[in-house]
């Protein structure tokens, strides 16, 4: 059973009962303020009867004194070391000191970081090497489930959405070159448009934008989840390669299954630019599919095919880099994650530029 907290002025002397606890103060917190007020200028405070006296309630007097001791104070030793200790508390918060952010220092960081990340992925990348030297020795190691399982996730399952952009893609480039050429009267070159644009360029990136925004984040996220639950960790203690059994089934897995996504992606988003070209320029399938090689180098399909394998790579190696990165909390799983797809994406889109300057001079019809 708690004391009340009782408080009673006697001829200018406030004597205190009870408990003064914060257990015990709250219900009766509104009446109490209202009469520590009233109690306002004594110079006597009794505290001898009070049978337990803890911070909260011992702010509360030390507030009512004005945060000055009174001239007559009757109380336990236990209790003024208690008051003791709030009375040397600071009466504000002291400020935090504002950072400035200076240009060269935050550039001179962001190096740093992606340095780190790089460090961090040539070493991924060495592991893996190992990996598969292992695996070239013993056959038998090798994480068949995983990797089918990757590249069903990662692939069979992303075909619908990569058709679907694909063949607007291939409607809009179409609908919008067709109008540009009927007015120069070129309306045939929408086949060499469409070929070298969506089978060189459109069809690999856009599905390396996709593949590292679905499945990159998918990977980062499921790894990120495996370090919060200490699976990594568990695999460890039981002898497991994590490289071994979690990252190089999803490296190989998007290998491999990205060059087929590219090849798919091509042919619907082709599909929707003839389909676009036969209601704008009354071009005829046929006429499409028959002029379609002449129009376009098989240089070109070895390419966007060589992108995707070089793309599928990045995108998996960046997403397990950024999935043991992850630390245990749920802050750090989903910055991670974002960082992943960014960076992700950036790479896909500088070893793009790396391409398009290493080829510039194959699958290009002469004129």
């Amino acid at each position: 059973m708690i004391d009340v907290p009782r408080l009673q002025i006697e001829s200018g002397r406030v004597v205190l009962t009870g408990q003064w606890t914060l257990a015990a103060i709250m219900p009766e917190l509104s009446d109490l303020q209202q009469r520590l007020a009233a109690a306002d200028g004594a110079k006597a405070w009794d505290l001898s009867a009070v049978s337990r006296l803890d911070s909260a309630a011992a702010v509360l007097l030390w507030r009512a004194w004005q945060q000055a001791w009174p001239d007559e104070l009757n109380i336990s030793a236990v209790q003024r070391l208690v008051l003791e200790r709030v009375a040397s508390q600071p009466a504000t918060s002291p400020q935090l000191p504002v950072r400035r952010h200076h240009l060269v220092a935050a550039l001179g960081s962001l190096l740093l970081r992606a340095l780190g990340n790089l460090r961090g992925m040539i070493v991924l990348l060495g592991q893996l090497l190992l990996d598969l030297a292992h695996l070239l020795r013993h056959p038998a190691d090798m994480p068949w489930r995983e990797l089918s399982a990757t590249i069903y996730k990662s692939g069979a399952q992303a075909l619908p959405v990569t058709a679907l952009v694909g063949f607007l893609i291939g409607v809009t480039i179409a609908y919008l070159s067709a109008l540009q050429l009927r007015s120069l009267g070129a309306d045939l070159f929408i086949v060499n448009i469409l070929g070298i644009s969506i089978i060189r360029e459109l069809g690999p990136v856009l599905v390396a934008v996709l593949v590292a925004g679905r499945s990159g984040s998918a990977m980062t996220a499921q790894i990120g989840v495996m370090r919060l639950t200490e699976e990594i960790d568990a695999l460890a203690t039981m002898g497991v390669s994590r490289s071994l059994r979690v990252v190089l089934p999803k490296i190989l897995g998007l290998t491999v299954a990205m060059p087929l996504i590219v090849l798919w992606t091509s042919a619907i988003a082709l599909l929707g630019g003839m389909v676009a070209a036969m209601l704008q320029l009354d071009l005829s399938l046929l006429y499409f599919v028959d002029n379609l090689p002449r129009a376009v180098p098989v240089a070109n399909l070895y390419i966007g095919l060589g992108k995707g394998v070089v793309f599928g790579f990045v995108i998996a190696l960046i997403a397990c880099h950024f999935g043991l990165r992850v630390k245990p909390d749920s802050e750090s799983l989903s910055a991670n994650t974002t960082r992943a797809v960014v960076t992700a994406i950036t790479a896909v889109i500088l070893v793009d530029a790396v391409f398009a300057i290493l080829t510039r001079h194959i699958g290009v019809p002469s004129l």
